[in-house]
């Protein structure tokens, strides 16, 4: 088992800067991919970013790319999401989520492990 929980979240006016944590205990931390993904009110879970176990690659959605940055600390056990230029619309719950299957798949049925999330809303 892996236990995930984020941290980070909060009101941000548009425009702005937010950073997320993830940390992880459990299982050995660098045998997982990590991700991350978020959920307005009324959508469906969407992917955001991801990041390979030595976190040598990364995948963005392309609605945050250019705009977020994806990082990890394998000596930490934890993994960030830097947001900057933050729109109205990049308001939901983000939660990160660590899979042991290769590759950066952009769904989340490839990932094992969740964390309950941490809000973030971004203010017009």
């Amino acid at each position: 088992q892996v236990q995930l929980v984020e941290s980070g979240g909060g009101l941000v006016q548009a425009g702005g800067t937010l950073r997320l944590s993830c940390a992880a205990s459990g299982r050995t931390f660098s045998n997982y991919a990590m991700g991350w993904f978020r959920q307005a009110p009324g959508k469906e879970r969407e992917f955001v970013a991801a990041i390979s176990r030595i976190g040598g690659s990364t995948n963005y959605a392309k609605s945050v790319t250019g705009r977020f940055t994806i990082s990890r600390d394998n000596a930490k056990n934890t993994v960030t999401l830097q947001m900057t230029r933050l729109k109205p619309e990049d308001t939901a719950v983000y939660h990160c989520a660590a899979t042991g299957r290769p590759g950066l798949r952009p769904t989340s049925d490839n990932y094992d492990y969740w964390g309950q999330g941490t809000q973030v809303t971004v203010s017009s």
